[in-house]
């Protein structure tokens, strides 16, 4: 039996939630789903440049699971640009409502 999921700690929504390749029809594309917390490590650690241990300290985790989940998110995003896939940003409502009603220090989302 698998050990539970740890809460980690999601601190922005992203301003935009789907990218779609220009010129084709939304009916003719597949979608890759990236879930908040790739969201999350994608941009600790490609736009705001932290290094891995800092953005598994910033989300509460560790620097494996850090890892884990930015390199999936890095494999989506890659599979998505060079398959002209869509890419959806999975921040469900109950994610977005925590991070604008907190404190900007404290949003805590359990990933299930």
């Amino acid at each position: 039996m698998s050990r539970p999921k740890k809460c980690r700690k999601i601190r922005s929504s992203p301003e935009v939630m789907c990218f779609k390749p220009v010129g084709v029809p939304l009916r003719d594309l597949e979608r890759v789903i990236i879930e908040h917390d790739e969201y999350e490590a994608f941009r600790l650690a490609a736009y705001d440049r932290l290094l891995q241990e800092e953005g598994a300290e910033r989300m509460e985790i560790s620097r494996p699971t850090f890892t884990r989940i930015y390199n999936c998110a890095v494999q989506k995003i890659a599979q998505a640009i060079i398959e002209g896939k869509i890419i959806d940003i999975n921040c469900c409502e109950e994610v977005l409502k925590q991070i604008k009603g907190s404190d900007n220090s404290a949003p805590v989302m359990p990933v299930k």
